[in-house]
């Protein structure tokens, strides 16, 4: 028994139980989130590692054999996505150590912040579909609580959109599930990928587009994302980052799950479908941020067009384009939540989100200003950093495939994208500060009333991004031996079923 499969899971698990048990400690209860934090990156790090010398892990709960029993999967996809989870998770608990409030914190804020942890995890180490729903809807209950923890009515109501739509991809999710083990007789996604090739090909199709809404709708894709820039936005920054990194990747990391491993059947069909959507997602998002002067509303319409890129490499569906799509994810993760923990900052220097409003702040604080330009710059895509590479690779499968549409959209989106952060760039940082009619001096490199739990976190991903720009080839090559995998699922099958097929 592979334990480093397991562990993910339980130490998300265990570290909730002891922050709730040491409610009425803060720090104790702050010790305890961040040793779990802190732990669980080690062993993210270790399972990737693992998986990435030794091959796929297994762990078969209870004993019970595969297709019967519950199964933990760990391939290169999810051991990447447990990593980039795990380094999150850690980001957001030091970050949320200087800006939780204690009203929230009496309510379990850091408790369900590792619960949310946990359900991720789940969800990318499974290797069952109706466990992937139980997954989801943990998922779906913690970010709910976490929305309304502030008790506002702007809260209220972006929680009731958020839940509503939500429940509606919850239920299809589960309709979905039940007529595919009613047709198949399994849920175990190895078996599947076997199962599936025995029915009619109209049959899965229609099977495929029931979990394409399902998971599209937990995705953000288009047409059915307006619950994320009508919800998202009345939340803190620190769980605006946690959300826009790793909540709607959760769907996204379904999407390409399934759509890599079983319904590949008529890919003519299928994946020229996600193609299309891919496109209509990233214009519309796009065009939603342009028209936003709210600094969290046009990060999350940036969220959909982002989805948007990933959902390109999808529909591409070869190895070039869906490495391109698992560095991409990477890239997102990191630079969209980078930008919403800035964005707390300066909400913290200035009490407002309002682009009107905002000004002057590259003179005051040039520090926070390579803070912010680093990831929106990435993910406005100007090279070197690591935006360039992903949108690289992306068109360079788009054009070897002669998808030559998708490819114009692709690049299009993105000056709009580099046009919307400059947007921020010029109304924040640039122009003077409203109200002050000689220019201000500069205070000092960074601002220090946001103290270290504020900028670590930031200054940690911005160097990553940086990192994974300038030595982009690691990754690269890791990212395509991803894809090479899923395209491949040979082994995944192989290794979940052993010797029962």
């Amino acid at each position: 028994m592979n334990i480093f499969v397991l562990l993910p899971i339980l130490i998300p698990l265990i570290t909730t139980i002891g922050v709730l048990l040491a409610r009425q400690r803060p720090r104790l209860r702050r010790n305890l989130s961040l040793g779990g934090a802190g732990l669980l990156l080690i062993v993210a790090i270790e399972l990737l590692v693992l998986v990435w010398r030794d091959g796929i892990q297994v762990i078969q709960v209870g004993e019970w054999a595969a297709p019967f029993g519950i199964t933990l999967v760990a391939d290169l996809f999810s051991a990447m996505m447990v990593l980039l989870a795990a380094v999150m998770g850690l980001g957001v608990i030091i970050y949320s150590q200087a800006t939780a409030e204690q009203r929230a914190e009496h309510f379990g804020y850091s408790a369900l912040l590792h619960f949310i942890l946990m359900g991720v995890n789940g969800a990318f180490l499974t290797g069952d579909m109706f466990n992937l729903y139980v997954w989801f809807e943990l998922l779906l209950i913690a970010s709910f609580v976490l929305l309304v923890l502030g008790g506002r009515r702007d809260q209220l109501e972006g929680t009731f959109k958020y839940v509503a739509i939500n429940l509606f991809g919850s239920i299809l999710f589960l309709v979905a599930v039940g007529i595919l083990y009613g047709v198949a007789g399994t849920l175990n996604m190895a078996d599947l990928a076997d199962q599936l090739n025995s029915l009619p090909s109209g049959l899965v199709t229609t099977l495929a587009m029931l979990f394409l809404v399902a998971f599209g709708i937990k995705a953000g894709a288009f047409p059915l994302f307006f619950w994320l820039p009508a919800s998202y936005h009345t939340a803190p920054a620190a769980l605006l980052a946690l959300f826009a990194g790793l909540m709607t990747k959760v769907g996204v990391y379904a999407l390409v799950r399934v759509f890599t491993l079983f319904f590949t059947q008529d890919t003519g069909y299928t994946h020229t479908l996600i193609l299309i959507i891919a496109g209509f997602t990233m214009v519309t998002g796009v065009l939603g941020a342009v028209a936003q002067t709210e600094f969290r509303k046009l990060l999350s319409f940036h969220i959909i067009s982002q989805i948007g890129y990933l959902l390109m490499g999808l529909g591409l569906f070869s190895t070039a384009a869906l490495g391109g799509a698992v560095y991409f994810m990477v890239h997102v993760i990191l630079a969209k939540s980078a930008l919403f923990l800035v964005g707390g900052i300066i909400y913290k220097l200035r009490g407002t989100y309002n682009l009107k409003q905002l000004g002057g702040l590259s003179i005051l604080y040039p520090g926070l200003a390579l803070l912010f330009l680093i990831p929106a710059l990435s993910l406005a895509g100007i090279p070197p950093l690591s935006g360039f590479w992903a949108k690289f690779a992306l068109v360079q499968a788009g054009l070897a495939a002669e998808q030559y549409v998708i490819v114009a959209v692709s690049l299009g989106v993105s000056l709009l994208t580099l046009f919307s952060m400059t947007k921020i760039w010029a109304e924040v940082f640039w122009k003077d500060q409203p109200g002050k009619e000689t220019p201000v001096q500069a205070v000092s490199f960074i601002p220090h009333q946001a103290g270290v739990s504020m900028l670590v976190p930031v200054g940690v991903l911005a160097a990553i991004l940086v990192v994974i720009g300038l030595l982009a080839e690691p990754l690269v090559n890791l990212s395509l031996l991803v894809a090479g995998q899923l395209l491949n699922p040979a082994d995944y099958i192989e290794t979940v079923l052993g010797g029962v097929l």
